[in-house]
């Protein structure tokens, strides 16, 4: 995920529209979308439309093929970002700002909380819904069957991963190899997209256990799917990657 940690050599600047450089959406884009389809998702779920968690279902459920589950379980897990109150959403997005919002996680305590009262300061807050977040994925991942090798040391792993944005941080130059790298259509290391993309690592293996099943059950399972699928969900970065026809089982 660090490439950059490495490389010195200069990017070529290109335009953006709207945080979006050809098929690349910046981190606004996908908060804003993320403030409106959390909304949504949990209010067809209050209404009995969709099985809750997305991790239960089974395909032959409402959405229950393997794009919905990992998109579903992904959005679970990001609702308490978007829980914040007052959010200061430049403390996940902005380069000015990482430092700042990086330490708070640092010192933050572990908590096994996925129910959670928030403090009014919107580091602590931040701190507090990232780890209800990867608490509800480990959560999802025990109910799906995911393999133990990948449910252990979620926060821990997640805090390796920050520590090493924050030395990423600290180097001279980092927030404008920042300003290039979103220019180019990459990701440097914010805050908001270290959660985006281990949020969306996790939601995959417990979409995987879920529709595939374990190596027990997986043949059973694996009968009606589509013969492609599981080669295009390997090889798929993200579940909008997958259509949403040919997903199904």
């Amino acid at each position: 995920m660090f490439d950059w940690w490495q490389s010195r050599k200069p990017l070529t600047e290109k335009s953006a529209d709207k945080g979006r450089v050809g098929g690349f959406f910046g981190p606004h884009v996908i908060l804003e979308e993320l403030r409106s389809r959390v909304p949504r998702y949990l209010d067809e779920v209050d209404h009995g439309k969709l099985i809750y968690p997305a991790c239960k279902r089974a395909p032959s459920d409402l959405d229950g093929d393997v794009r919905s589950v990992w998109d579903h379980t992904r959005l679970e897990a990001m609702r308490y970002v978007t829980m914040v109150p007052r959010p200061e959403l430049e403390l996940l997005i902005g380069a000015d700002r990482q430092i700042e919002m990086m330490n708070a996680y640092l010192f933050q305590r572990p908590h096994d909380e996925t129910v959670i009262d928030f403090t009014g300061t919107a580091t602590t807050d931040f701190a507090i819904a990232i780890l209800a977040g990867l608490n509800w994925l480990t959560h999802c991942a025990k109910l799906a069957g995911v393999h133990p090798n990948k449910q252990t040391g979620t926060i821990r792993n997640f805090r390796k991963i920050v520590t090493l944005a924050q030395r990423w941080w600290l180097t001279e130059g980092a927030g404008e190899r920042s300003s290039q790298l979103l220019a180019n259509g990459e990701r440097p290391p914010l805050m908001f997209y270290l959660i985006w993309s281990d949020y969306t690592l996790l939601a995959k293996h417990i979409a995987a256990a879920t529709v595939f099943g374990s190596s027990i059950n997986r043949a059973a399972k694996l009968v009606a799917l589509p013969t492609d699928l599981i080669p295009r969900f390997e090889a798929a970065q993200d579940p909008l990657e997958l259509d949403a026809d040919t997903a199904q089982s």
